[in-house]
């Protein structure tokens, strides 16, 4: 099983798993995260205080993908269509990084407000190693 995370903003609590990317290592080991959420269409994104390179860019990501998006050192979590979305895909400003997925509903996070306070952290699990 991959590393899991916990998303923590307003009243919303969500769970998530990285994968085994080097971008996901990173983010794991800079974790406890503290930021404030930014909104952009259905994206949440904040920066963090790290500057990785793309790996395996993508320029159109699945709904509850956790992406690291390079040109604003940012954690992105999307659940939906963004602005230069076409259709129903959901498209990022520039190629991201994915780096995990949300597990269970996305739609909660259409709760989150613009400039509350979000934190990411490991989150405890006995089957998690």
């Amino acid at each position: 099983m991959g590393k899991k995370i916990r998303i923590i903003t307003g009243a919303i609590d969500a769970e998530a798993e990285l994968n085994d990317t080097m971008t996901a290592q990173a983010i794991w080991e800079a974790l406890p995260i503290k930021s404030r959420v930014n909104l952009w269409g259905d994206e949440i994104y904040f920066s963090i205080p790290l500057s990785l390179e793309l790996e395996s860019g993508q320029d159109v990501v699945k709904i509850g993908e956790l992406g690291y998006w390079p040109d604003g050192n940012a954690f992105c979590i999307f659940f939906g269509p963004t602005p230069i979305s076409q259709g129903d895909e959901i498209r990022p400003a520039s190629p991201v990084t994915v780096f995990g997925k949300v597990i269970g509903d996305t739609t909660r996070f259409k709760k989150a407000g613009q400039g509350t306070k979000i934190t990411i952290e490991r989150k405890n699990d006995e089957s998690s190693d």
